[in-house]
């Protein structure tokens, strides 16, 4: 009986050494074949982000289920339903409206972003495959809309204009989608034809271009950037209303260290905000949509990140359920990511003071002013080139660095 006894004891040694070894070699093969990803980007082992706190919000719920299939550690805990959640082809994905509780009575707008907001892919109307062949140093990027010829031809003229500055070659590109019958705007397709033939700067995809499908206007251009101009060292991405000092974006960036470059992404931040439940407001989000805080992001108005982090943009935008504001769904896959955006309190995209407005040596010490028309852009970009202008190297203002409270996004067109 003893011997049998002793025997049990080693066969049961044997046994949790073999699984030891086991688990041991799982964890070894998984640190090698999941630390990165397409080209090389950083997937962490850990969780991603605190987990969802759903409470019946339908964004909260579907971004737990990307969640249960993307994040490793939770594998062996995966629901019945966690299906990927596959880009909707063509039609509308109508099981949001018996998935959100009081979806018929939200606003129309909200209600066509949810009922499309699984779709991902849309025909290009107009393409620049070639725009990044001499690998940019920095490529501007312009979120614009069809009927703002005046907008696009002035930063052409000034701050956008493409070629050298600065001894760094520069790219420009603008951002568009598609104009309804219902958007009380005349057919302006030929015009928009003529404008890319002309410029060769236009992006365009054939999607509805409202304010809500900005995210969609991010995720595009970035699939775009990662088969068109993937070798680009930086973005400065904007809108078609701000006023940029290009030379001081070339300084800084040529500036930085090569440790700091490749998460860089600086802008103006807004941190601690919450989703704005007014109906009134542009930014309003129902609590049957999200609930939660947002994470830090940076203005839509203009910022400024690297290449290299565009490309993991890409990856993990994969991974985060689109948002009806686009800046904060950025700020949402810079954390997926691990990473939050630096502040510069260079980048004024709540405006400055009134009575700097007019001071030339306010705009050479900026980085980007939000907003301006276009013929303000032609000035201000005539002060800021003018050589004979003396200005103190202190910047003559310091602008608050918080700016005016807003608590879910600003302006982005």
């Amino acid at each position: 009986m003893l011997l049998v006894f002793r025997k049990a004891q080693v066969l049961y040694a044997m046994l949790m050494l073999n699984v030891f070894v086991c688990v041991l070699m799982s964890v070894l093969w998984n640190r090698g074949h999941h630390r990165t990803g397409p080209r090389g980007v950083h997937v962490p082992t850990g969780r991603f982000w605190l987990q969802q706190d759903e409470r019946g919000s339908f964004w909260n719920t579907e971004q737990r289920h990307l969640d249960l299939i993307y994040n490793l550690t939770e594998l062996p805990h995966r629901s019945n339903d966690t299906r990927p959640l596959d880009p909707v082809p063509s039609d509308s994905d109508y099981r949001v409206t018996t998935n959100i509780s009081d979806f018929n009575a939200l606003p129309q707008r909200f209600q066509d972003f949810l009922l499309h907001m699984r779709r991902r892919t849309y025909p290009m109307l107009i393409d620049q495959p070639h725009v990044c062949d001499d690998n940019p140093f920095l490529l501007l990027v312009v979120k614009s809309q069809t009927p703002h010829f005046d907008r696009r031809q002035a930063i052409r003229e000034t701050w956008g204009r493409a070629g050298v500055l600065a001894n760094r070659t520069v790219a420009t590109v603008f951002l568009l989608g598609n104009t309804m019958s219902t958007d009380h705007i005349p057919d302006l397709q030929p015009m928009l034809g003529y404008e890319a033939q002309l410029h060769k700067d236009l992006l365009q995809w054939d999607y509805r271009d409202t304010f809500f499908n900005l995210t969609l206007k991010e995720i595009l251009f970035l699939e775009w950037f990662s088969q068109n101009c993937p070798h680009a060292q930086y973005i400065l991405k904007g809108d078609d209303d701000v006023l940029v000092n290009t030379v001081r974006i070339i300084d800084l960036l040529e500036g930085l260290p090569e440790n700091k470059s490749r998460d860089l992404f600086i802008g103006n931040v807004i941190s601690n905000a919450r989703p704005i439940r007014d109906r009134k407001l542009k930014y309003f989000i129902p609590e049957s949509v999200f609930v939660g805080q947002y994470p830090p992001y940076a203005g839509g108005g203009g910022y400024v990140y690297s290449g290299d982090l565009a490309l993991r943009l890409h990856s993990v935008s994969q991974q985060v359920v689109l948002y009806p504001i686009d800046d904060v769904y950025t700020g949402m896959c810079l954390r997926k990511l691990g990473l939050a955006p630096e502040k510069n309190s260079d980048f004024k995209t709540f405006d400055i003071k009134d009575e700097h407005r007019d001071d030339p040596c306010v705009y050479r010490s900026l980085m980007l002013v939000h907003s301006r028309t276009p013929q303000e852009i032609l000035q201000i970009w005539s002060w800021i080139v003018r050589p004979e202008l003396e200005c103190l190297i202190q910047p003559l203002y310091t602008a608050p660095e918080d700016g005016p409270v807003k608590a879910a996004s600003e302006d982005s067109l």
